[in-house]
C-alpha cells in the first residue's frame, strides 16, 4: 500500500505527537480508510525515518537504609525482585522480545512467537527461576507488552 505525501505528512504528525504503533494503525484505518497490519505500520514508521517516542519510565522510590543490625546480610538480591524490558528491534521470528532480571540477578531473553508461546533463555539450561519471580515476571510482562500496544 502506498500513501499519498499528505497522507506520510498526518503520520509524521502523529508519531511527533506522541502516537505509538497502534495508535498510527487505529488512526490510519478511521481517517483515511487505510488497513494496514501492525508490522505494516512499523515498517512504515521506519520507512518514514520516524522516531517513536518511549514512555518516560518511572522514578524509582529511593530504599530506606538497612538498619545497623541488617549489616551482614547478603546485599545481592535487589528489593522488589524482577524487572523486563521490550527490545526496540525485535529478534527474527519473534513477533516481540525483550529481556528480563531475576530477583537472583540471573539475566534472559524472552521472546513471544506468532502462535503466543513464550520462549526464555537465560544462557544456562539448567537456570529455573522461582515461582514468586516466574508470577511476577508474567505480570511485569503484561504490562510492559500493555504500554507498547500489544
Amino acid at each position: 500500500m502506498t500513501l499519498t505525501d499528505e497522507q506520510k505528512a498526518a503520520v509524521a504528525e502523529w508519531v511527533r505527537d506522541g502516537a505509538g504503533l497502534s495508535d498510527v494503525q487505529k488512526r490510519l484505518q478511521s481517517e483515511f480508510d487505510i488497513s494496514m497490519t501492525y508490522m505494516d505500520v512499523r515498517f512504515l514508521v521506519i520507512d518514514l525515518e520516524l522516531t517513536l517516542q518511549e514512555e518516560a519510565e518511572p522514578v524509582p522510590e529511593p530504599t530506606p537504609e538497612p538498619a545497623p543490625e541488617a549489616e551482614g546480610a547478603e546485599s545481592g538480591a535487589l528489593p522488589g525482585g524482577v524487572s523486563v524490558d521490550v527490545d526496540r528491534l525485535v529478534k527474527p521470528g519473534a513477533v516481540v522480545s525483550g529481556s528480563v532480571v531475576f530477583s537472583d540477578g540471573q539475566q534472559a531473553s524472552w521472546s513471544l512467537d506468532q502462535m503466543g508461546r513464550l520462549a526464555l533463555d537465560a544462557g544456562d539450561k539448567e537456570y529455573r527461576p522461582s515461582e514468586e519471580d516466574l508470577a511476577e515476571f508474567q505480570t511485569a510482562l503484561r504490562d510492559a507488552l500493555k504500554k507498547q500496544g500489544f
